[in-house]
């Protein structure tokens, strides 16, 4: 067992998203890492501890409440510090139980709590920890940067074994460029050259700090991307009330503007992620804000102050085109006052924005030294398929297969940030098909830089040259007229250039049906010649494993040939994502105790797939929780090598496997990603129309490697 203790040099360092991002670092690389906070410095001990309810949503992972401040203040004052860290030593025994390594979170010191820089050195000790020092930097004064950090040392110059490192968190003195954010961690996004440089200017001054004994183990950049509170986290700060709560909870502050002057001279401010600030008698700055919405520009929100404006006719005039989701405040504060305390707002990440903490934890695991985490650990620990783990083999498989991918939806708005993250990351070579003045002008209004490399294809002038082609592959099934309506959809468009191998893979579905998607497939694509089917799979990211469900979107009622080919196209399709296939047959009987067409056909689907393929581990019928509980399967299915172990589960027909993936899904808040489509002479998959941006990047990267798996 390994306990990595945080210590800060002070506040506002970004200690939480430091544990968190250290976290998801060793998550990516398998390692199963629980959290710790032993002590509470929040004296409203009602409220819920920030990182600890953070890690429990991020990591879907259970830890320990931290012991209160009333209660740590009370013992200090009673000279009871030895009765507190045998209580801190419980909580880590407690964690201990089912983690590999422990990163812990210390005290702040603090002008109220100035005992906190001693405590954490006790701390230490008591919980035999290696210690990491948080500090946040400035590239421009590495001399003062590192006094902040020998405070901390100090506390350990009799056990200096137990430093294990620097990170220095919130850098200033970098690049806008250097903060870009991931989807997953990227290592390439380190800053090396900066990092070493850094260490020469402060070992000019601090010459041990930088050296293998005390390595500076990430430099992370300063964020203003990162640091942008929701709409949502506003109203609080200045008193104000929402006329129109709309899309708060997902619209963020990127830049605000205060509104004095002529509105013809304001214009420019009116763009995706600003805050407008005006008083509520300004009717044009509403109007102005209501033709920016109307143009598709996100603006953050709109805050109107000082001037009674319940009886606002400009705002009642504006009301439909602002229940599309603008966000408007009003404050009794003057617009000048307002724009002061928001300038004044927290940089911490508010305990229900997971979506900015996911951001924050892959942009502080991206700057976090691969090596010295190896090192650190020495590979004494069993690795895993963990959530992180997969979508980050994901990013690093498809980046190595360097594929071609079109996405016939090319002009809506998720789907073209996806592609520019795509081509920005090296994920895929992304074609969108759209006429490129119409991508240009989504990406302008929602603040969306596009890669000079991404490649706009105009169907207009493209769809032609596919026509007699569409109709030789379609022999005596449609007419050169026909291939041309149908050429108007750009599914088939996109379908067609995948055919005649001008790209490798297509990704659809945000904003068509599944049917729209696979439809084109199975025309002009068919089936790989060793299947006779096509079906799908979910990869289920559970807390602690990936699992794989099949199927779950195609087949409504596969015969006992069918499901037997599903569960072999399913396994192979695990093994070319990193995971050592277990494939469970489900049914509801296990074994011989049950009886009935349905269990006889997964009985018989069981056996042409162990015929079919021997060098896989295949058992069936199995119940869904004989298949994946350990002490259940030992029970009904003592003698299986599948039975507690089974992580690709094939379900009978799609009424239970949909259902099944479904229920998970919202029940324990799985993320799934899928439906993956197998069995197709070259990848096709499709999308949830509720897909995020991240989602539709991960199907991008995962069909990728579906083509490079096919090439094999």
């Amino acid at each position: 067992m390994k306990t990595i203790l945080l210590v800060p040099t002070g506040e506002s360092v970004g200690l939480a998203s430091a544990c968190l991002g250290l976290i998801y670092a060793l998550e990516c690389q398998g390692i199963k890492a629980g959290f710790l906070k032993p002590f509470s410095q929040d004296n409203k001990s009602a409220d819920p501890d920030r990182t600890t309810t953070l890690y429990s949503h991020l990591f879907q992972n259970e830890t320990v409440a931290p012991i209160a401040y009333e209660s740590l203040i009370a013992q200090l004052n009673n000279d009871q510090s030895d009765e507190l860290l045998e209580d801190a030593v419980r909580l880590h025994r407690e964690i201990s139980k089912s983690h590999d390594v422990i990163i812990v979170e210390g005290l702040v010191p603090t002008s109220r709590d100035s005992f906190a820089t001693e405590m954490n050195a006790t701390l230490a000790k008591a919980l035999n920890a290696k210690v990491v020092v948080v500090s946040n930097a400035n590239i421009q004064q590495p001399s003062a940067t590192a006094e902040k950090v020998e405070s901390q040392l100090r506390q350990y110059s009799n056990s200096a074994e137990r430093l294990a490192g620097v990170l220095f968190m919130r850098t200033k003195g970098l690049s806008e460029e250097s903060a870009q954010i991931p989807v997953t961690l990227d290592p390439s996004l380190r800053l090396i050259d900066e990092t070493h440089q850094f260490i020469q200017d402060i070992q000019k001054t601090h010459s041990h700090i930088g050296t293998a004994t005390l390595p500076v183990i990430g430099l992370v950049p300063f964020s203003n991307t990162l640091s942008v509170p929701r709409v949502s986290d506003l109203a609080t700060h200045i008193q104000a009330e929402w006329l129109h709560h709309g899309e708060a909870n997902l619209r963020r502050v990127l830049h605000s503007s205060l509104i004095t002057s002529n509105i013809e001279y304001e214009l420019d401010k009116f763009i995706a992620g600003e805050l407008i600030i005006s008083s509520a008698d300004r009717g044009d700055v509403i109007l102005a804000a209501s033709v920016a919405s109307t143009n598709g520009i996100p603006l953050a929100g709109l805050v109107l102050t000082e001037h009674e404006i319940k009886n606002s006719s400009t705002l009642t005039y504006c009301q439909p085109v602002i229940k599309q989701g603008l966000p408007v405040l009003y404050t009794p504060l003057n617009a000048f006052d307002a724009a002061q305390q928001l300038s004044n707002l927290s940089n911490e990440i508010p305990i229900d924005d997971t979506e900015r903490a996911i951001q924050v934890t892959r942009f502080v695991s991206s700057h976090i030294n691969p090596d010295w985490l190896t090192q650190l650990l020495n590979g004494t620990y069993q690795l895993r398929l963990s959530p992180s783990a997969f979508r980050y083999e994901l990013v690093q498989k498809s980046i190595a297969a360097k594929k071609r991918i079109v996405l016939p939806e090319g002009d809506e708005p998720r789907t073209i940030q996806a592609a520019a993250i795509c081509q920005a990351r090296g994920i895929a070579d992304c074609i969108l098909l759209a006429k490129p003045a119409v991508v240009i002008e989504v990406a302008k209004a929602r603040g969306i830089d596009l890669p000079s490399n991404l490649e706009i294809m105009d169907p207009n002038l493209i769809r032609d040259q596919y026509i007699a082609k569409m109709v030789e592959l379609r022999k005596g099934k449609l007419s050169e007229l026909q291939a041309k309506e149908q050429l108007q959809d750009t599914v088939v468009l996109g379908t067609m250039m995948l055919a005649l191998d001008q790209v490798d893979g297509l990704v659809s579905g945000a904003i068509h049906t599944t049917a729209n998607t696979v439809r084109p497939a199975f025309q002009l694509i068919k089936t790989a010649p060793e299947y006779s089917l096509v079906s799908s799979i979910f990869f289920m990211l559970l807390p602690d494993e990936v699992y794989v469900y099949g199927d779950c979107a195609i087949n409504p009622d596969p015969n006992a040939e069918q499901l037997a080919e599903i569960a072999i196209q399913s396994a192979d399709s695990a093994k070319a994502f990193g995971i050592d296939p277990r494939i469970a047959m489900i049914s509801y009987s296990t074994g011989t105790s049950g009886a009935g067409a349905d269990v006889e056909k997964v009985a018989e689907a069981t056996r042409i797939a162990q015929e079919r393929r021997p060098d896989l581990l295949i058992d069936g019928p199995l119940q869904y929780d004989a298949a994946s509980v350990e002490s259940v399967g030992r029970s009904k299915a003592p003698n299986s090598q599948v039975a507690g172990r089974a992580n690709v589960f094939i379900f009978p027909d799609l009424n239970t496997g949909n259902t099944t993936y479904k229920a998970v899904q919202r029940a324990a808040n799985v993320v799934s990603v899928g439906p993956m489509l197998q069995g197709l002479n070259k990848p096709v998959n499709d999308l949830s129309r509720g897909a995020l941006v991240d989602d539709i990047v991960f199907t991008i990267a995962l069909t990728a490697i579906q083509s490079a798996q096919q090439e094999i």
